[in-house]
């Protein structure tokens, strides 16, 4: 895993589960990572050294362009990279660059009950680098107009090429706005980082109907997730969302691809669930996005 900082990452205990219930002999490590570092672990082939593939998180998910050989359509489409593998062509590796982060997304939604409509409004909450993961997932639920409040509308700007490259209508907000305004959505998803919308959430008091995605999960329940669900909302955490991305590089790593289904696969999932402490799942996941998957396909 690569990234800085990463070692409150919940990934570790997800692979490991995971490998040693396909009974792999995959080790998952973390490798802080500064940018100026990421000719370093490319530079000696990463397959010489047995290694599959890389988890990449932030600061890197748009440097790490520069160092992959094909970047499939998904992560093309949102100019993020999260997931990196080897395969070999022509006796030659090759390195691949995919994101799984929107896989992630739809299917923690797909859990809370959100469903396929381009009719409900929806909205996202900052403006990152996770926040284009979202808008992705949205298409993919058949939106094609999303609301987004930021802390930074300048910041946010560089979303409106990826919302229009993705068909999406984009509308910026301050983040201010929303507390009063959120009980018309049907689906939120919150990208921003721990504890930035605690200085808010009290005023957060009307009945809320719609599904809420907080990616963050250290601490969990967040004020915002507590506030949600006692207004009736549902709730999902960004725990669930970490499951299904890591779901999808683990098939990449043993050499798969994300639609092949593995024997036991929903008994392998429970075992990761159960190392990072959520509810046991009673069905596989819906949404599975290879790597050269177009989003008008799906």
């Amino acid at each position: 895993m690569l990234g800085q900082p990463i070692q409150h990452s919940l990934s570790p205990l997800l692979h490991q589960a995971a490998y040693s219930f396909l009974d792999v002999p995959i080790d998952y490590a973390r490798w802080e990572t500064a940018e100026s570092d990421i000719a370093h672990r490319f530079g000696t082939v990463p397959a010489q050294l047995n290694i599959r593939g890389y988890s990449v998180t932030m600061p890197l998910k748009k440097a790490v362009f520069n160092y992959v050989d094909r970047v499939g359509d998904f992560a093309q489409a949102i100019g993020g990279i999260n997931t990196v593998y080897w395969r070999e062509e022509k006796g030659q590796p090759i390195s691949y660059g995919h994101n799984t982060d929107v896989a992630g997304i739809l299917n923690a939604l797909d859990w809370a009950g959100a469903q396929r409509s381009s009719q409900v409004p929806r909205a996202i909450l900052g403006g990152g680098n996770t926040a284009a993961s979202a808008l992705a997932a949205l298409r993919v639920l058949g939106s094609r107009q999303v609301d987004m409040y930021v802390r930074n509308q300048v910041k946010a700007q560089s979303l409106i090429p990826i919302a229009d490259s993705l068909d999406i209508k984009l509308d910026v907000f301050p983040l201010e706005y929303f507390p009063c305004l959120a009980s018309q959505y049907a689906t939120v998803i919150s990208t921003l980082p721990a504890g930035a919308a605690d200085s808010w959430v009290p005023q957060l008091t009307n009945v809320l109907e719609g599904d809420l995605l907080d990616v963050s999960y250290d601490p969990w329940p967040s004020a915002l997730a507590l506030q949600w669900n006692e207004l009736g909302g549902s709730v999902v955490s960004g725990k669930d969302m970490l499951l299904y991305q890591a779901i999808d590089q683990i098939k990449l790593f043993i050499g798969g691809t994300p639609s092949q289904k593995l024997p036991h696969e929903l008994e392998m999932m429970n075992a990761m669930c159960d190392s990072i402490s959520i509810p046991p799942r009673d069905r596989l996941r819906t949404w599975a996005i290879d790597p050269e998957a177009s989003i008008s396909s799906l």
